[in-house]
């Protein structure tokens, strides 16, 4: 009898490749999304339906818990549960609703369906906590331990969008632009197709359950002046890079969180400015316990999905459908 597996965040950059694997591998999927998908809201039920072909597709607000088990549950019985949910832009209100309340929704929702398993895509970041979505994410994967079901919390170091900002302006003449000498940080970047055959495989694999499991793209770790260096490489020209001093994060983000106490509204945007300045001075790799600095060694590979392959591809083919939504620092 095939598995039946509930999946929230399914049209999300990477909830789409893995509903899309689910399917493949033949499991039952069923795929619970907002009427209004998509960056910016903008694809239709239609059109959701499409993007997620093979699986029964039901429409609700993973924010209400009485919506997923009305309009997704359905009083019907689920296996395992996957959670590829994620805050659109990092704020705080946004991350605590849907990083934490929302995903713990669906741990509910589907403790009350029998589902024995969840598996949750988290990030390698919130090893070092310092923004309010890691602070969320670690709460919820606390509570994700303690839940008594078979758990596997995926951390990714980057998907290869976050870092595919600059691919057009490149493309077009412009610099490659960096922080500081462009080697203050490093990461093992992984396709989406790669991280989806991952995730699935947590579904299968005793071994990738009941752990956290940091993951990266293969080959060896890749600071921000060697990606640029592969994008002059793939167009022939030579490397022309701008350097940005980090510094201005340290201007920028006190007077924000200054006005912010006065003018609320300004509280998320001091929050995007500390976001701007982790992913500018903080790698996305394991980080050594012991000497407390990242380690791309501990950092494990998967795949082989390269991203000078995904640069090749883009060059040629352009940026449809890694949409940059509104994480994108460039």
């Amino acid at each position: 009898m095939k598995k039946r597996v509930f999946v929230v965040g399914a049209t999300g950059y990477i909830g789409k490749f893995v509903v899309r694997e689910l399917v493949a591998r033949g499991y039952d999927v069923v795929s619970f999304a907002r009427e209004r998908s998509g960056v910016g809201s903008s694809a239709t039920t239609d059109e959701v339906r499409s993007q997620l072909t093979g699986s029964e597709v039901r429409f609700g607000d993973v924010r209400s818990i009485d919506s997923i088990v009305q309009n997704g549950i359905k009083g019907e019985r689920f296996d395992v549960v996957v959670s590829c949910l994620t805050s659109r832009n990092g704020g705080v209100k946004d991350s605590w609703n849907i990083d934490y309340r929302a995903t713990r929704n669906a741990l509910d929702a589907g403790k009350s369906a029998g589902a024995t398993q969840f598996v949750l895509l988290s990030a390698i970041c919130v090893q070092k906590p310092l923004l309010e979505f890691q602070r969320a994410k670690l709460q919820f994967e606390k509570e994700l331990k303690e839940s008594g079901l078979i758990w596997s919390i995926v951390r990714p170091t980057a998907f290869f969008k976050s870092i595919a900002g600059q691919v057009e302006s490149v493309k077009k003449g412009k610099p490659y632009v960096m922080f500081g000498d462009g080697r203050l940080t490093a990461c093992k970047p992984i396709s989406e197709s790669d991280l989806a055959r991952y995730i699935v495989n947590c579904l299968e694999d005793p071994k990738l359950q009941n752990k956290i499991l940091p993951i990266g793209g293969p080959g060896k770790a890749i600071t921000p002046i060697e990606q640029g260096e592969i994008l002059f490489e793939l167009l022939g020209r030579t490397p022309k890079f701008k350097k940005v001093p980090i510094f201005l994060f340290d201007v920028i983000i006190p007077v924000l969180a200054l006005l912010a106490k006065v003018f609320p509204k300004l509280e998320d945007k001091a929050e995007f400015a500390r976001i701007g300045k982790y992913y500018c001075s903080e790698s996305m790799l394991v980080l050594n316990p012991e000497t407390g600095k990242y380690d791309a060694d501990r950092t494990p590979s998967f795949g082989s999905d390269t991203l000078r392959d995904f640069f090749k591809r883009v060059l040629k083919e352009g940026l449809a459908g890694q949409e940059l939504g509104e994480h994108s620092v460039f």
